[in-house]
């Protein structure tokens, strides 16, 4: 861990059991994350963007297996036990979770789920908490917060209680947050008006945040750095804006080639052939491999090591060197059409 890391990872691997038998659903994952800064997790369903983050806030089921290093500003996170994990859960790490919904107590109102933690964890008197709550729905654009405190999740709409979510989510002034595909459930414009809020209130807040989501545009607007899973594996980290111009794996490039442009009118969008890989169905040597348009037998041989690739970022990529700053030219372009 770094002298400036708040947050580090370091070759974590977790196993679940599953019809009786462990599996694999994390393989030697590591990362650090500075204080302040954004970090973007992308990639398919089941590659391990969620486990990864639901592991740092210690909410795996009961029998897994995790081996390797999580620390918190130079903590052990497994070691915590009793108040020391309480203050980790409710004072320095924050969660927002892809569906609000699912999320708030549908019998409770607002007021009571955003004082909650302000009177448990932060000690603070009922009248005090509910003036902060108010505040924090002011911050994330709610009009009439004084009424909303009194309402039920029922009575808002998505986006209004995703903005809700966000508000509990910093009301304790966390140092790290945990946005697990917040804006997933909310049309396109709501999406830019959440995350705009979002985005604020990090800087202002001057929190850290671990970012997941599908949509690698998205991430690249939002975070600093972006991490890309495939199989329960890191296989690229880079600079945000950069990775759309220059992707450092082939994964990565088969991604952005799929993303429609706005700028442009085209034909079909090339797509991946084969399915998305978990980490326990992965096969000898790199997972991507049997997707892969670049293959060759020593792919197929061992796990590759995350490369460092210049001063740009790292890749799970045996061939980089010789593939760099070629994907996707070397994968084909989308092909305008006339209107």
């Amino acid at each position: 861990m770094t002298a400036m890391s708040l947050l580090s990872v370091d070759s974590l691997t977790v196993k679940l059991p599953v019809a009786g038998e462990m599996r694999t659903v994390l393989k030697d994952v590591s990362f650090e994350l500075e204080p302040g800064k954004a970090l973007g997790l992308v990639g398919e369903s089941g590659s391990g963007k969620s486990m990864t983050v639901r592991t740092i806030a210690r909410l795996l089921p009961p029998g897994a297996d995790v081996t390797g290093h999580v620390r918190f500003d130079g903590t052990e996170v497994f070691d915590l036990r009793g108040e020391a994990l309480r203050k980790y859960r409710a004072g320095d790490v924050s969660m927002i979770f892809q569906d609000a919904r699912a999320h708030t107590n549908p019998v409770r109102r607002i007021g009571d789920f955003l004082t909650e933690a302000l009177c448990t964890n932060q000690r603070m008197p009922k009248k005090q908490a509910e003036a902060r709550a108010v505040e924090l729905l002011a911050e994330v654009g709610i009009h009439n917060p004084e009424q909303r405190l009194r309402q039920y999740p029922h009575e808002l709409s998505g986006g209004l209680l995703q903005r809700v979510m966000i508000a509990a989510a910093v009301a304790v002034k966390p140092r790290l947050i945990l946005a697990d595909e917040p804006t997933t459930a909310l049309d396109v414009t709501t999406q830019a008006e959440v995350m705009v809020i979002l985005k604020r209130m990090q800087s202002e807040y001057g929190m850290a945040m671990l970012f997941i989501t599908h949509d690698l545009e998205l991430a690249s607007s939002v975070c600093d750095d972006t991490i890309v899973f495939y199989a329960g594996q890191v296989v690229e980290r880079q600079q945000a804006s950069r990775l759309h111009r220059d992707p450092l794996h082939p994964y990565t490039a088969a991604l952005v080639r799929a993303r429609p442009e706005i700028e442009r009118r085209a034909g079909r969008l090339p797509a991946l052939p084969g399915h998305p890989t978990t980490a326990y169905e992965a096969p000898d040597g790199c997972a991507f491999a049997p997707r892969c348009a670049f293959a060759q037998d020593a792919c197929r041989v061992s796990v590759p090591p995350l490369l460092r690739i210049g001063e740009q970022g790292d890749s799970r990529c045996v061939r980089m060197p010789e593939l760099h700053g070629s994907l996707l030219a070397a994968a084909g372009t989308t092909q305008e059409v006339t209107p």
